[in-house]
């Protein structure tokens, strides 16, 4: 793909992404990083062939701070909110950040442990709050960064990942068993 061949994206497409975003936010009465009345994204690669779980994606692009708290006023339900949060951090410290999943899937089940509950749903508000925390401390603690909080650096590095995700061994692989072009 041009991204991975030359390191830097197609021309135009950060003005095409631009305008799609004010299209999308115009349709859905909601602003991407909006304090108030947040819109949240999903990035995943749009191959014209369909390839199921080849290529990455990441959802609830958007969320920080001040959209978890947004996102839970508007939608009523606080658990919701930080647990979409929570499942953010870990899937775009996995796909973006390169962070292995099991380190936030150990932190999760110890979170339960501690709630002596099986189940995800069976968290409180307070757990995932506290596991949000905990999950910006390990991206601290691997990377010597924080965890990104501004919405459009969030955007891109996820754009970059499914771009990486487009020539990646599977898709590679994927893309020769159904002889499909990599176009």
């Amino acid at each position: 793909s041009h991204f991975v061949d030359s390191g830097s994206y197609p021309e135009g497409l950060k003005e095409q992404v631009q305008k799609s975003l004010q299209t999308l936010e115009s349709r859905a009465g909601c602003k991407f990083g909006d304090s108030e009345n947040p819109l949240l994204v999903a990035v995943r690669a749009g191959a014209r062939t369909s390839m199921p779980g080849m290529m990455d994606t990441v959802l609830n692009v958007g969320l920080n701070a001040k959209t978890v708290e947004a996102l839970a006023e508007k939608s009523g339900d606080e658990r919701f909110a930080y647990d979409s949060y929570r499942r953010f951090i870990q899937m775009y410290a996995d796909v973006v950040l390169g962070i292995d999943s099991n380190h936030f899937e150990k932190m999760l089940r110890r979170a339960k442990q501690k709630r002596g509950v099986n189940e995800d749903h069976e968290l409180r508000v307070e757990d995932l709050e506290r596991l949000v925390r905990d999950y910006k401390t390990k991206v601290f603690v691997e990377l010597g960064a924080e965890f990104p909080t501004d919405p459009q650096v969030q955007l891109w590095g996820a754009i970059g990942a499914v771009f990486k995700s487009c020539s990646s061994s599977r898709a590679k692989t994927y893309r020769e068993l159904h002889d499909l072009s990599e176009e």
